[in-house]
């Protein structure tokens, strides 16, 4: 697992209630102490480039959810990390919406949504929550909702980082750091 914000963190815990031997990267030490807590078949490991590489040529799956706000995913899993695997093994990008965080990744659509590298089957499938509308609408609503109450009921609103992090345009002007470049 590459990345454990709430797409990868999500899939380590499912895994790993599966039964699962999880191996989780991630550069934040809260939310590997989060991954390690999930139980003993799991690992919870900074993603320098040696530990990934001996992981990935392990993995029967390797499923990739880097996100960096703004910005266009990096390449965590390189060409040669592919070429190592073991034919039969499976990538899942979940970033492949911000580019991808494999080398070898490419968007693909549920009409055909793998496709081999080395006999590694990838999974780049794009807007993976689209194929379940409902639940994926449930789910973001839930998620913005204590946001939008507050943006509702406090006129000093500005003052809650979260949100103020979030403007992108003020006064007719770009504002958001990401946006302005």
């Amino acid at each position: 697992m590459l990345g454990a914000g709430a797409a990868g963190g999500n899939s380590a815990a499912l895994a790993a209630a599966m039964g699962a031997n999880v191996v989780v990267f991630d550069k934040r030490q809260d939310r590997l102490a989060q991954m390690m807590a999930l139980g003993s078949n799991v690992t919870a490991l900074y993603p320098y480039e040696e530990y990934v590489a001996r992981e990935v040529r392990d993995a029967d799956l390797v499923i990739g959810a880097v996100l960096i706000p703004s910005a266009k995913a990096p390449h965590v899993v390189t060409r040669k990390m592919v070429k190592s695997m073991e034919p039969g093994s499976v990538l899942v990008d979940i970033s492949i919406d911000q580019g991808g965080c494999f080398e070898t990744s490419k968007p693909t659509t549920y009409a055909e949504p793998t496709y081999q590298v080395d006999g590694v089957t990838h999974f780049c499938v794009t807007n993976m929550p689209g194929a379940v509308p409902q639940t994926s609408s449930q789910a973001i609503c839930a998620a913005i909702l204590p946001y939008v109450q507050r943006l509702a009921s406090d006129k000093n609103w500005k003052k809650f980082e979260p949100l103020k992090r979030g403007i992108n345009v003020e006064g007719g002007k770009i504002v958001h750091p990401a946006l302005k470049g």
